[in-house]
């Protein structure tokens, strides 16, 4: 079996997607270790050995992420190459959700927005909001250092402890805002504000703004799908999130199957399509 692998190389996260030759998906995993280049070879070893493949099965290896400037040779003797990852980015959003064209929105530790489509990829803008910003506030304000544990306390949070709507400021109806569209994130803090409640105040306001980037992007674009991608999309929360934005703003927010793979999906497939393309 020939094989072409793309690795999205993370902090400490590594994704990792497999393409057979012919275009078919082999398979999609992830490994967390305590720095990149061990998460990469990890991921590596773990995909070979849980689909019965060798080394000589994977013909090509593509990096992209943060981490994958810190290698500097071939992985185990493979050919490896780097793609931009923001062209990993837009590759892989429109891949995983069907679209031909449309902003991606990769969330990760920040926020990258990329426009993909005929036209081209490109990078767009960004934003310091993103995952990170959801556990270093967590941490240090509710004791949440992991994700899993963010989720598991959000879910007995309440944003009206916390979060100032419209409602709470106006008793007029505003034809464009519903009564319960946020005023001010964290605007109406309680003395009686449990750990819970801020957890979700944060995610609240994480998503909003993100949110909210994508909808003015598409402002003054015809296109309207926003593709959302990265870790925090698969957070539970995000989809009530961006449900009342898409209401709101006429945006369709979309969250594809596999959305954590989006970047890894698209480094592998950037090698595919230039491959096809020196055929033709």
């Amino acid at each position: 079996m020939s094989v072409v692998i793309g690795i999205d190389v993370g902090g400490s996260t590594t994704k990792i997607v497999g393409y057979r030759a012919d275009g078919k998906l082999v398979s999609m995993q992830k490994v967390e270790a305590a720095d990149p280049l061990t998460s990469a070879y990890g991921a590596l070893g773990k995909f070979i050995n849980e689909n019965n493949l060798s080394l000589k099965d994977v013909t090509q290896i593509i990096l992209t992420g943060v981490g994958s400037s810190l290698f500097k040779k071939d992985i185990y003797g493979i050919p490896t190459s780097g793609v931009d990852e923001f062209a990993a980015i837009g590759l892989g959003g429109l891949a995983l959700s069907g679209k031909k064209e449309g902003l991606i929105v990769s969330m990760g530790t920040g926020t990258a927005f990329v426009r993909a489509g005929k036209e081209g990829i490109v990078h767009i803008g960004g934003s310091g909001v993103g995952g990170g910003t959801v556990l270093g506030l967590c941490g240090k304000m509710c004791g949440a250092s992991s994700f899993r544990t963010v989720v598991e306390m959000s879910q007995g949070g309440k944003l009206s402890h916390v979060d100032l709507n419209i409602e709470d400021i106006s008793k007029g109806v505003i034809p464009t805002l519903p009564p319960e569209t946020t005023a001010s994130n964290f605007g109406k803090m309680e003395d009686g504000a449990t750990p819970q409640d801020i957890t979700l105040g944060i995610l609240n306001m994480t998503f909003q703004t993100i949110g909210m980037m994508a909808v003015f992007a598409c402002r003054n674009d015809a296109v309207k799908d926003v593709i959302l991608t990265g870790t925090l999309s698969q957070v539970p929360y995000a989809k009530r999130v961006f449900d009342a934005l898409q209401k709101m703003h006429k945006v369709n927010f979309i969250i594809p199957k596999n959305a954590i793979y989006a970047t890894a999906t698209g480094a592998a497939l950037s090698f595919l399509q230039k491959k096809e393309k020196n055929k033709k």
